[in-house]
């Protein structure tokens, strides 16, 4: 079974764990962060491949880049000291297969999305600085990959034209809902494009990557319905480098995977009964049928006759007393004494 109908016929979100850059151009760290994502419960980690000459032109990678995150004087620079070689890759990809998780990369232009397959990486990430390059979306989609799509900085009609331009090929991708400000602010995350999304594209999946700080919007999403959500990972959020601030440490990545699966198991079917577990309760305190009043033997029951009281012996369902309004009683009762069904013809 492919990639994207394993997510479509599990009952669990799918989790990544995004390391991005964030293992500051060190392969130990990263491999470090691999292991941790697997404990934490993560089902992937995701890195970002980058060809530099094929991403940004000349000027941009002689731009100073003065800045408290910068690895370099210059942003070229910058990019390389954290860039990850060929066989960097194919080291991470031995190593978490060996831990026993799935690994894949953002594919940040067109060299890096064949390298990529060649890799052969489960899916391929197209990420939002990427979701108005119509070049190398319809590259990635005419080889069939999976794709994951993040949509920041785009707007709804970008969004259709993306996904109507990776339908000409397939259907095997997914839509995550996103907001590219680090850390993003409550009031811009706007959670209910991911209902906009499942209702405007009811055959793919939509997933959720976030931003924010803390755990409890990445939670939220998964209620609406999000199939897959991506959150950044950091070893310390003080590290060198933007992505740490808004990424998640170890202890809150464990809580952000235990608290998914609790709201999986808790959002369960679409039927209403009572619940074994509601039976001491009921026991206790559930409301049943008494008389209101000393009755003969062939009495008729009346509305008049009929309370709903906690008592004891645990009478008829104070929801059943419609159904008993007109029965005859087979023996003399005594006011507040519980209405058992043997009383009644």
């Amino acid at each position: 079974m492919d990639f994207i109908n394993c997510l479509k016929t599990s009952k669990n979100t799918f989790i990544i764990a995004e390391i991005g850059q964030n293992h500051q151009g060190n392969i130990e760290i990263a491999k470090k962060l691999i292991k941790i994502a697997k404990d934490c419960g993560a089902d992937c980690v995701k890195f970002q491949k980058t060809d530099l000459k094929e991403k940004f032109n000349n000027k941009a990678l002689l731009r100073p880049y003065n800045s408290p995150h910068s690895f370099g004087k210059t942003y070229g620079e910058h990019k390389q000291f954290l860039e990850f070689s060929k066989d960097d890759y194919r080291e991470l990809k031995y190593f978490a297969n060996k831990v026993g998780i799935l690994v894949t990369a953002s594919a940040m232009d067109v060299k890096s999305l064949e390298f990529l397959i060649d890799l052969e990486v489960p899916f391929i990430k197209i990420g939002s600085g990427d979701a108005n390059n119509f070049i190398l979306i319809e590259k990635a989609a005419k080889t069939a990959i999976p794709l994951v799509i993040s949509t920041g900085m785009q707007n709804f009609v970008t969004v259709k034209q993306v996904y109507h331009l990776v339908s000409k090929y397939h259907k095997n991708f997914v839509f995550l809902h996103c907001v590219s400000a680090y850390p993003t602010p409550i009031e811009d995350i706007n959670l209910n494009v991911i209902n906009l999304f499942k209702s405007t594209f009811p055959d793919i999946l939509i997933g959720y990557s976030g931003h924010e700080l803390g755990t409890h919007i990445s939670v939220a999403a998964v209620a609406l319905g999000a199939k897959v959500i991506e959150r950044h990972l950091t070893l310390n959020k003080n590290q060198k480098g933007s992505d740490h601030a808004c990424s998640l440490d170890p202890v809150e990545f464990r809580s952000l995977v235990t608290n998914i699966r609790n709201v999986e198991a808790a959002m369960g079917r679409p039927i209403k009964e009572f619940q074994i577990s509601e039976k001491p309760c009921y026991e206790k305190l559930g409301k049943t049928l008494v008389y209101t009043k000393r009755l003969k033997s062939g009495h008729k029951l009346e509305n008049g006759d009929i309370n709903v009281k906690v008592a004891e012996p645990k009478g008829i369902d104070g929801a059943e007393m419609a159904k008993i309004i007109g029965k005859k009683l087979l023996i003399d009762v005594l006011e507040d004494e519980s209405i058992l069904f043997n009383h009644l013809e």
